[in-house]
């Protein structure tokens, strides 16, 4: 493949990492390649916030004398990512979606930008979300909307909207975010993308602003399930400086990947998850699911009780944590955006008699899906009840039932942040929009090899992954 004639929207971390480590492909160019399309897009999608062109170029120069003196570091060598925001970057601002941290400069990596750095992988810049990560729709009222690439008058899902657009508009080939409430897989699923958000603690937080301690997670977005699994193999594992990080063993995610899920048991999670649906919504998942059962899966639908209880403890943990974590804005900064500081508002006024209730109901539903995961390996979903959003839009109707635009984001993904479990969304089909439609596929503790396996075999027997959102022809 010569670096001149790739076409920029098919290229994978699959199929250029062996290029690159044969030295067939010249990563000045392609960093270069990537770099203009981002630079050009950006005034459509606005999915940076800081894009380091010379930083770049000058890693790529880095990269390739590595290659040519025989030191390959893996498969993210030379590979173009970009960071959300609240990524501690040493040298580089940090400004996590607000003007209130316009001209903060770390003087640190967070442990995951570090890690990446060590494998190789070569960072174009910082991306757009909402403020603080507080919020699902990444309408920033500092830096401007981060628009969706299907259709720029829809939303890209948040809070790591940008992460997500930048993905799916190839102007990264993966990118990290985070997820507290669903904040990695609402912007994958509105965007058409793979989007990973593992088990609680399988990726260390360190130098990653925090909004809710016992709910933020490190997520990845791909255009391709096999992506993900590198990018986690490099992130995950134990950190000495995140003390919520686990010390699991780090598998090599990407030899699961077979295709070959006869006999894998699938969990289809009926009640809650199945009740407020959008008929489009329905229809795909449910092909989806039969796509699943023609590769062999056996499928059993599953109930498991309170699962509205889980909501609203996981609203009560995020709004009370994000309350401490952003105490001092909150009383000293009126520059906040006013989505932030009416949820502040909400999170003060929860007495602790409410939080410890919420930690029970949390250690309730731990258990009963530990339970449930005793009968089956998986349990699938819809990732969103409807697909994005326009980003005027204060309120959506599903199937009759008018809901707000927020709750309706995140009332699918919030759950999995509370109970900490492994969960991935991929697209599975489109509306007659055109806008995507996300699966999403949950397992047991630190089983994200089951989840990449399920995943990548109904990827692979499908190809809503290789469309193309309509965007301008970038030379």
């Amino acid at each position: 493949m010569e670096t001149s004639d790739m076409n920029i929207t098919s290229v994978t971390i699959s199929n250029l990492k062996e290029k690159i480590k044969e030295g067939e492909i010249s990563l000045t160019e392609l960093v270069q390649a990537f770099l203009n399309r981002s630079e050009r897009l950006n005034k459509e999608i606005n999915a940076f916030i800081t894009i380091l062109r010379d930083e770049a170029l000058e890693s790529a120069h880095r990269a390739e004398e590595e290659l040519r003196a025989g030191q390959y570091r893996g498969p993210l060598h030379g590979i173009p990512f970009a960071l959300k925001d609240l990524f501690f970057t040493r040298g580089v601002r940090t400004t996590c979606g607000s003007k209130i941290l316009a001209d903060f400069i770390p003087d640190k990596n967070a442990a995951v930008a570090q890690k990446l750095l060590e494998a190789g992988a070569i960072n174009l810049g910082k991306l757009n979300m909402h403020e603080f990560a507080f919020g699902p729709t990444s309408l920033n009222p500092h830096y401007g909307d981060v628009r969706n690439p299907w259709n720029q008058d829809h939303m890209s899902g948040g809070s790591s909207g940008g992460s997500a657009a930048s993905v799916a508009a190839s102007m990264a080939l993966f990118t990290l975010g985070t997820d507290t409430g669903g904040s990695v897989r609402i912007p994958a699923a509105c965007c058409g993308v793979v989007g990973l958000k593992p088990t609680y603690g399988r990726i260390s937080v360190y130098g990653v602003y925090p909004l809710c301690w016992s709910m933020d997670h490190v997520g990845i977005f791909a255009k391709r399930v096999r992506d993900a699994a590198y990018v986690l193999k490099a992130i995950a594992g134990n950190d000495p400086c995140d003390i919520t990080s686990a010390s699991e063993e780090v598998p090599d995610y990407a030899t699961s990947l077979t295709g070959e899920i006869r006999g894998v048991r699938i969990g289809l999670l009926l009640n809650y998850y199945f009740e407020i649906l959008d008929r489009e919504v329905r229809a795909k998942v449910d092909e989806a699911v039969k796509t699943l059962v023609e590769l062999g899966a056996q499928v059993e639908e599953i109930s498991i009780p309170h699962l509205e209880e889980g909501a609203a403890a996981a609203l009560i943990t995020l709004s009370a944590e994000s309350a401490s974590s952003l105490e001092e804005f909150y009383h000293t900064r009126p520059e906040l955006g006013a989505d932030i500081r009416g949820r502040l508002d909400l999170g003060v006024l929860f007495p602790a008699t409410a939080y410890i209730k919420a930690q029970r109901v949390r250690r309730y539903l731990q258990e009963s899906f530990r339970e449930t995961f005793k009968k089956v390996d998986v349990l699938v979903t819809p990732t969103l009840p409807i697909t994005a959003p326009r980003r005027d839009a204060t309120s959506v109707s599903i199937d009759g039932v008018s809901m707000p635009v927020v709750p309706a984001l995140t009332r699918l993904t919030r759950l999995y942040n509370l109970i900490g479990l492994p969960v991935i969304t991929l697209p599975c089909g489109f509306s007659q929009e055109g806008l995507p439609i996300g699966l999403q596929i949950a397992g047991k503790p630190f089983a994200e090899a089951t989840i990449l396996q399920v995943a990548h075999a109904y990827e692979a027997n499908t190809d809503w992954h290789e469309k193309e959102p309509p965007l301008p022809r970038v030379e």
